[in-house]
């Protein structure tokens, strides 16, 4: 595609790049509207955790199976009507949210949004790519481009949270419907009508295998997310899902396997680097899930109101940029990759470690505020390194097979990581609260005596004795409840950040990882510019 090619003649550099940008944005924003606090979303959509959860990895699960089609969709229109319809479609869809009440509608619905949010991206990213030929520049649109992923969830909760409490739910879907029609008119002013590539038809899509990697998707997921609330095989639901999932992804290898041009190349995994890739993103995505256990206990063990942690997030978002920064220069500086991926996760073990001391019934923001940075420096300095290596380990033929890659190691994470921590608390917590209640017995003396000081402080507040002893005996189970919540967080946390310590160790003195991530700043340069 030639530079200028799909954009009107008279338009000024910098305007292409302002509109590229520009459009780029509310796509990404969109992406992390349910992110960051799931707690928090799920308590304004008066839904369960888990619900929230399920909706926000449906959305990134679609999106990823959509990738597999979005090249072959957008060569069927010119550039100009493929925006258009997408970002018409997206406006509607958001105007349809603002009336949706039921938890099924808004599950159709983010299923579109996922979709919708997947076609824009790689052709405005690529387009946007294009205009730049210095490595430094490049590096800079590729870190506005994933900067922009791992700090929307914070950015569009901080202006959901505002609007909710000015506003209704309809006057933020309609806001967000405005930001799309602002991008149509970007694009009507800009683009032209010309199309540049050959004609690719509908009919030669292979959508029988983008439904069944859907259906994997939405099983599968559903799997994961629900497993643990309705006991795993004891719920016909959950086995059902089990199959259908196992039973969907051996009819996707089968047939893509059969192919003579499948969607998704299952050679890719024949790279050693794609699979250390792979790999080494499920791990960060796995460590990276433990901070909603930190926006939890914000809210239930330390009572910060929900503005205050929202606003709190702007620390974890200031750490992701300056990591962003850093791993920036090293790449420009050509410094090789694995210094970057042990500097991040040495991170992000520091501040689990650190946090395994601060799961105390009441701290200050002050205490936290120094790991929970790390935490953002951390994820930003090993974010866009580790894309660039995944997707510059496979040729320029199996370019969207890698992309789906990466994709599929931050969706995988992100399912596994929920799964892995709801699994972990549930376990944990039943065990410590077992073992605290055999202490809390009502023939030990210090249990009369906190059961007689709690019963005369409620008595004192005029309820009568029996309901003083049952408030009583009420805040003394929370209190067990708390400490059993607080000692878990303690666990799994040390459990992980023991783990990255072991993965750091891994990335200093392992041989291959060695000799690949040095050969990458070699081919990094060449992957950029296709």
């Amino acid at each position: 595609m030639q530079r200028n090619s799909v954009f009107k003649a008279w338009v000024p550099d910098w305007v292409v790049k302002a509109t590229l940008i520009f459009c780029l944005t509310p796509s990404m924003m969109l992406l992390g509207l349910y992110n960051s606090n799931v707690t928090y979303a799920a308590s304004y959509l008066d839904v369960q955790l888990e619900d929230m959860q399920f909706a926000m990895n449906i959305t990134y699960g679609v999106l990823m199976a959509t990738i597999i089609i979005e090249n072959r969709l957008f060569r069927y229109f010119s550039t100009r009507n493929y925006l258009i319809g997408i970002y018409i479609s997206i406006a509607i869809v958001l105007c349809l949210s603002a009336y949706t009440h039921n938890f099924f509608q808004f599950i159709l619905l983010r299923i579109a949004d996922g979709i919708l949010m997947a076609l824009p991206g790689i052709p405005l990213r690529s387009l946007l790519l294009s205009r730049f030929k210095s490595k430094d520049a490049i590096i800079i649109v590729y870190s506005f481009f994933y900067g922009l992923l791992l700090i929307s969830s914070t950015l569009t909760m901080n202006i959901i949270v505002w609007m909710l409490d000015n506003f209704s739910w309809a006057y933020m879907a309609y806001t967000a419907a405005l930001c799309q029609l602002l991008a149509l008119g970007l694009i009507l002013l800009t683009f032209n009508d010309e199309r540049h590539v050959r004609k690719f038809p509908l009919y030669q899509i292979d959508w029988s295998s983008y439904i069944l990697l859907l259906t994997i998707t939405i099983s599968g997921t559903y799997f994961f997310v629900y497993g643990e609330k309705k006991y795993w095989f004891q719920s016909t639901e959950i086995v059902i899902a089990g199959i259908v999932t196992l039973i969907g992804s051996a009819l996707f290898i089968l047939k893509q396997l059969n192919m003579k041009r499948p969607v998704f190349d299952l050679n890719v995994f024949k790279v050693a680097d794609l699979r250390i890739g792979l790999g080494v993103f499920l791990i960060f995505y796995l460590s990276r899930s433990t901070l909603n256990i930190c926006h939890s206990t914000m809210n239930r063990i330390w009572n910060w109101e929900q503005i205050h942690v929202v606003h709190v997030q702007y620390i974890n978002v200031a750490g992701i940029i300056t990591g962003l920064v850093i791993s920036g220069i090293a790449l420009a500086r050509k410094l090789p990759l694995r210094f970057n991926l042990m500097f991040g996760f040495a991170l992000l073990a520091v501040y689990h470690l650190w946090f395994t001391f601060l799961f105390v019934p009441d701290v200050s923001l002050q205490q936290i505020a120094i790991p929970y940075f790390l935490q953002g420096m951390g994820v930003g300095s090993i974010f866009i390194p580790l894309v660039l290596f995944t997707l510059s380990a496979v040729p320029d033929a199996q370019i969207v097979s890698g992309g789906l890659i990466a994709v599929l190691g931050r969706f995988g994470g992100t399912v596994l990581g929920f799964s892995f921590l709801q699994n972990a608390q549930v376990i944990l917590q039943r065990k410590h609260y077992l073992k605290m209640q055999q202490f809390v017995s009502p023939e030990s003396m210090n249990t009369q005596d906190r059961l007689t000081q709690l019963t005369q402080s409620f008595q004192l507040k005029g309820y009568s004795v029996d309901q003083s002893y049952q408030l009583a005996i009420k805040q003394l189970d929370t209190a067990i409840a708390k400490q059993s919540f607080l000692l878990t967080n303690m666990e799994i946390y040390t459990f992980v950040g023991i783990a990255l310590i072991a993965v750091v160790i891994l990335l200093m003195f392992n041989q291959h990882l060695k000799e690949s991530m040095n050969l990458f700043k070699k081919r990094w340069w060449g992957f950029v510019l296709r």
